[in-house]
C-alpha cells in the first residue's frame, strides 16, 4: 500500500521558488474535508463540539481554518490562550485543560470564559482562590491501573499506563470536588479522560466512552449535580506507516453513539453533550516536512544528509517514530536503496529514518516527510543554534501562503538583547 503525498514535484518547485526549504506544509483542503467528516460522524449528538488540542499544531491561520469548520480549542497555557483569543475564540469555544497551573494562566482563562478542567482535586480551592468558581466546570478523570483493548475487532491491541500518567483525579476524588464546586457556585459539570494515545482501532473511543457514561451516572448518583458534557479528549491516531490500518471515524462516531443510548439515554442523561479534543487525528496527515538533500555519505553506511534535522521534527528521534517519506517525483521507482536519513544535528540520532528502502537519491532530489501535521513544528527547538523552519500553507485553489516566516539569524539572538555586552553579526 502506497502513501501518496498531497504535493507534486512540480508544486514543491514553485514553493521552494519563493521560500527555500525545509519548511512544514499544510493542506487546507485536506484539514476542511477531514473537520467536516469528524462534525457528520458525531452529528447525531446536538450538543457535539471538537476542540482542537492547540499544543499539537499552535498557528493562528490553521486555528482559523478550524475555526470556520465550526472547531473549538483545547488550550493549555497562557500563551495558547492568547492565540486563541486573537483568532476570536472565546466563552464556549475554549477547553481550558492544564496541569501545574500558573496563577495568571488560570486567571486569563476565566477572563476569557473558557471551559475550566481541573486536573487535580487541590485545584478546587486553587480556583477559588485565584478567581473564582465559574457556572460550569469540568473535572479530569484517571481510572488508574492498566487500560487495555486486546480483543478489538479490528484486531488492533490497545494498552497504555493511565495509573503511571500524572493526570486526574481518582473517581472519590471527583465526587469529593464536584460537591464543593456545587456549593462554591457551580451549576454544570463535565468529565474528561485520556486514557490511550494514538490507537487506529475503531473501538477504543467508544470503550473510553462506556467508562466515561458510567462514571457520570454513577456520580450523577453519588453528588446530584448535573453533568452537562463529556469529554472524551484525543487519542484517535493515524496510521503514520503505509501498511497500518487507519481509524475510521464514521464506524467510531456510531459505536460512541450505541455507548450512549445504552448507558446514558436509560439513565435519564440523553441530554448530555459530547466532545473530543483530537490533535494527531485532526492534523497530522495534512501537514509534512519538505526538504532537499544535500549531501551523501558512503561509509559502513549509505546516509542522506538533509537541510532538515530534528530540531525541526523531534519525533524520530525522541520516540524513534516512523514518517514515511517520499522523493517527489520518483513516487513510481523501485525502492532500491537503502539509506539512513539523516539531519546536521550533532547528535547521531539525528535521523528521521533508519535503513530506510528508497529510490536512489541524487543531491538536490526534494523529500516529503509525512504525517508531520501535528507534534511536528510544534516540539521544534534550537538545539546547535538552528533555526525553526517556515509553516506554508497549501490553499485550496493549488496556491500557497506563508503562515509563518522562517526564523532569523536575529531572532536566536534576540533575548540577549537587552544588553550592550556582546554585539552579533548576524548580516
Amino acid at each position: 500500500m502506497q502513501k501518496k503525498p498531497f504535493l507534486t514535484l512540480e508544486q514543491a518547485q514553485n514553493i521552494i521558488k519563493d521560500y527555500k526549504t525545509p519548511f512544514h506544509l499544510y493542506d487546507e483542503k485536506g484539514i476542511r474535508e477531514n473537520a467536516r467528516r469528524l462534525n457528520k460522524a458525531f452529528s447525531w449528538n446536538k450538543g457535539f463540539k471538537e476542540y482542537f488540542a492547540v499544543k499539537a499544531t499552535p498557528n493562528p491561520y490553521l486555528l482559523k481554518i478550524l475555526k470556520e469548520e465550526g472547531c473549538g480549542v483545547d488550550c493549555s497555557s497562557l500563551s495558547e490562550l492568547i492565540m486563541s483569543e486573537a483568532c476570536g475564540f472565546s466563552g464556549a469555544d475554549v477547553m481550558f485543560s492544564s496541569n501545574v497551573t500558573p496563577e495568571e494562566d488560570m486567571q486569563k482563562a476565566y477572563d476569557m470564559g473558557s471551559y475550566i478542567n481541573l486536573d487535580d482535586y487541590n485545584f478546587v480551592p486553587f480556583l477559588k482562590r485565584v478567581c473564582g468558581v465559574p457556572e460550569t466546570v469540568f473535572c479530569r478523570y484517571n481510572p488508574g491501573g492498566i487500560f487495555s483493548l486486546s480483543a478489538s475487532e479490528d484486531g488492533v491491541q490497545v494498552m497504555d499506563n493511565p495509573g503511571e500518567a500524572k493526570y486526574g483525579m481518582s473517581e472519590d476524588q471527583m465526587a469529593q470536588a464536584f460537591v464543593e464546586l456545587k456549593e462554591a457556585g457551580a451549576k454544570h459539570f463535565g468529565i474528561h479522560a485520556f486514557l490511550a494515545s494514538n490507537t487506529v482501532s475503531n473501538d477504543y473511543y467508544s470503550e473510553l466512552a462506556g467508562v466515561l457514561f458510567e462514571l457520570a451516572v454513577r456520580l450523577k448518583e453519588k453528588t446530584g449535580v448535573h453533568i452537562a458534557y463529556i469529554n472524551l479528549s484525543g487519542g484517535i491516531g493515524v496510521d503514520y506507516k503505509p501498511d497500518e490500518p487507519s481509524a475510521n471515524i464514521e464506524i467510531i462516531g456510531e459505536n460512541v453513539r450505541k455507548k450512549f443510548e445504552e448507558i446514558l439515554v436509560p439513565n435519564g442523561m440523553g441530554d448530555v453533550s459530547i466532545f473530543t479534543e483530537l490533535g494527531r487525528f485532526m492534523l497530522a496527515p495534512y501537514g509534512a516536512l519538505v526538504s532537499t538533500c544535500l549531501h551523501q555519505k558512503h561509509i559502513y553506511k549509505e546516509y542522506l544528509g538533509l537541510d532538515a534535522c530534528a530540531a525541526d521534527l523531534m519525533r524520530p528521534a525522541m520516540y524513534g517514530s516512523y514518517h514515511h517519506i517520499t522523493v517527489l517525483g520518483k513516487e513510481d521507482e523501485p525502492c532500491t536503496c537503502k539509506y539512513d536519513v539523516t539531519g546536521g544535528l550533532c547528535e547521531n540520532n539525528d535521523k528521521f529514518a533508519i535503513d530506510r528502502m528508497l529510490p536512489k537519491v541524487e543531491n538536490g532530489d526534494i523529500l516529503f516527510i509525512h504525517d508531520t501535521g501535528a507534534h511536528g513544528y510544534s516540539m521544534g527547538y534550537n538545539y546547535n543554534g538552528k533555526l525553526r523552519s517556515a509553516e506554508i500553507l497549501l490553499c485550496e485553489d493549488g496556491s500557497h501562503k506563508l503562515i509563518r516566516r522562517a526564523e532569523k539569524l536575529d531572532d536566536y539572538f534576540a533575548t540577549f538583547d537587552f544588553t550592550d555586552d556582546f554585539k552579533f553579526n548576524t548580516k
